[in-house]
């Protein structure tokens, strides 16, 4: 019998009991108003959410205030960069900002939307590790920017950025600064009372809460403008009916996350360990990604030489492994990712690229039958791409 082991926990994980059992209520008949209704069925709702943000903002160290809802991280990266950058406008700042090249693409998107609308876009570059280069950024800063936006750590590698540090820069000079934390929270230490930035986002289906919600956590309301319209939910910063059961689960999640990161982190970085130790052993030429970077514990971005991220990842899942690609599938076609472009990874190389994400419900076992059917696949990929002449 096949195995079933996944190790995308990257791009989403299940939802936990813990979570799932304090949704039900909302979804259910007893707890089902809308949150801005003043009857009884909507204070009760209204409690839940408002309840929700006091205990994500407890365990991430901001004020119940600086929470505002969103459907998840995407739209609260668009909120910061897109609502950040008008907001600083608006306020006499230049009407420019500066993204890493390894960003999210949600960022990289919503740096573009407000580029077709007049603004000037400059990218941070990053090194082959995937740090982004502190004398680019301190060049960033000091030639005028009304937002910069570096994610803390990478949804592709994993690696880390000195968040603190380059939020305290952008800070001292009085630029709007946004962090994608989505890969950051439960992973590695995130207390942003200690962090000067204006703007952080998380999202709940990356750490055990429902798909469909996030939160962008907002220092000053006056720092970003909506850019949604409606209502004045959550002070008009973003309209819009509360996702109450998915609100409510993120709590649960983010309290879990932070609590548990402790034990889970080193748990995490010792499997991860033992899979790249593993792997170099068993495919000797194999490439990771980023490993001479700090990185987050729980990610690993892998290119096997003469293999192909498209069939890697067919024959892994027919072997029960579930994965993703450092790629993006276009009109039947691979191509090396942004991210892999932006370190510097040859075409070849990039387009091999396999990321290996683990969540506190991998095991050792899981670990052990990826290294045991590893070597096999990679020989059967090798040789029908030595066949197809690729």
């Amino acid at each position: 019998m096949k195995q079933a082991v996944y190790l995308d926990n990257a791009a989403t994980t299940p939802v936990r009991p813990e979570v799932l059992e304090a949704m039900l209520p909302y979804l259910r008949a007893d707890k089902f108003g809308n949150p801005s209704s003043a009857h009884r069925y909507g204070r009760e709702a209204r409690a839940g959410v408002e309840d929700a943000r006091r205990r994500i903002a407890d365990a991430l160290g901001v004020e119940s205030r600086q929470i505002v809802f969103t459907s998840g991280g995407t739209e609260a990266d668009n909120l910061a960069v897109v609502g950040g950058t008008l907001a600083a406008r608006s306020k006499g700042a230049p009407f420019r900002v500066a993204v890493s090249t390894i960003e999210h693409k949600a960022v990289l998107a919503a740096a573009h939307t407000v580029e077709e609308m007049g603004a000037d876009v400059t990218t941070v570059p990053v090194d082959s590790c995937g740090r982004v280069e502190p004398d680019a950024v301190t060049a960033a800063l000091e030639s005028g920017l009304g937002l910069m936006s570096i994610m803390w750590v990478n949804n592709e590698i994993g690696a880390v950025q000195d968040i603190p540090a380059i939020a305290e820069a952008a800070h001292s000079r009085g630029i709007t600064f946004h962090t994608d934390a989505v890969q950051a929270v439960g992973k590695i230490p995130c207390t942003f009372s200690e962090i000067a930035c204006t703007c952080a986002t998380i999202s709940g289906h990356k750490i055990g809460a429902a798909k469909g919600i996030g939160a962008l956590i907002v220092r000053d309301k006056s720092a970003v403008e909506p850019i949604l319209h409606g209502g004045q939910q959550q002070q008009g910063v973003r309209p819009g009916t509360e996702n109450v059961p998915g609100i409510v689960g993120l709590a649960i999640a983010v309290e879990l996350a932070v609590s548990e990161l402790e034990e889970i982190a080193p748990a995490l970085s010792h499997l991860r360990n033992r899979f790249e130790e593993g792997i170099r052993a068993a495919v000797p030429d194999v490439v990771i990604h980023a490993a001479d970077a700090p990185r987050a514990p729980h990610i690993t971005n892998v290119s096997i030489p003469g293999t192909d991220t498209e069939t890697m990842l067919m024959h892994l899942d027919l072997a029960g492994i579930a994965c993703s690609s450092g790629s993006a599938c276009t009109t039947g076609s691979v191509e090396a990712s942004h991210v892999m472009n932006a370190l510097g990874v040859d075409r070849e190389l990039g387009e091999s690229a396999l990321r290996f994400s683990l969540s506190k419900s991998t095991s050792t076992d899981d670990i052990d039958y990826v290294l045991q059917e590893l070597p096999a696949i990679t020989r059967k990929v090798r040789k029908l791409a030595g066949v197809l002449g690729r």
